[in-house]
């Protein structure tokens, strides 16, 4: 039988590295719920602010929240508003909420910084593709339709080598579940130096819910 593996999960630490790091000491279940807490909050808030990827790096008394969008405009505001909304979202998420054991979490608060990052080129990102695709199918547009378009988008890139893209669900709203995939190009994902961006979304339909996923390969690594 195949065993199926994220293609971040086996390049941890030689190609890739964790999005969320740092000092954790003895509360490390505490922290780790509060990251996912966090990078939650942010996707909802921000939805239309193509967020590509959130990294959380802990230290002893400081967190550091870094957000790679394609419109940071979105996420900064008017006069820097944006960041100063986000770190008081931040706090009133992690500090005074009690976690999954029932018992209240400490009210010692720590530094928040909060870095955002532009992405010139939303086309070479998965998970910008992945959500642009799945917003596209709640649109009703045809899911084949969607596939070609975006991968022609993907492909006019010089550093795409190759692209794959899947979708699952009641395709176009039948009532048998199916999946179908497109790709183009080369995408070795049994290899460990292929440098592969992938990312799944989700498209809430009418109908239920569409599964979308995205590999993009951008070539080999050599260290």
């Amino acid at each position: 039988m195949t065993h199926k593996v994220h293609p971040k999960a086996f390049r941890i630490r030689g190609m890739e590295d964790f999005n969320v790091r740092g000092f954790y000491g003895k509360k490390m279940p505490q922290y780790l719920e509060e990251d996912f807490l966090v990078k939650d909050l942010l996707n909802k808030k921000f939805k239309e602010a193509s967020i590509a990827n959130i990294e959380i790096e802990h230290s002893q008394n400081k967190i550091n929240i870094i957000i790679e969008s394609s419109r940071p405009g979105l996420i900064i505001g008017r006069g820097g508003q944006g960041v100063e909304e986000i770190k008081k979202l931040v706090e009133s998420k992690i500090y005074g909420r009690k976690n999954l054991f029932g018992k209240a979490t400490e009210k010692t608060k720590r530094e928040i910084k909060i870095d955002i990052k532009e992405i010139k080129n939303p086309w070479v990102s998965a998970s910008l593709v992945a959500k642009m695709a799945a917003q596209q199918i709640e649109k009703r547009i045809p899911f084949r339709q969607v596939l070609k378009r975006n991968m022609e988008r993907v492909m006019q890139n010089k550093e795409v080598k190759g692209i794959k893209m899947e979708v699952s669900g009641r395709l176009n709203g039948i009532e048998i579940a199916r999946n179908e995939w497109l790709k183009q190009g080369r995408m070795p994902l049994a290899s460990i130096r292929a440098d592969i961006d992938y990312h799944q979304s989700e498209a809430f339909c009418t109908y239920g819910v569409i599964g979308v996923k995205v590999w993009i390969y951008k070539g080999d690594k050599f260290e």
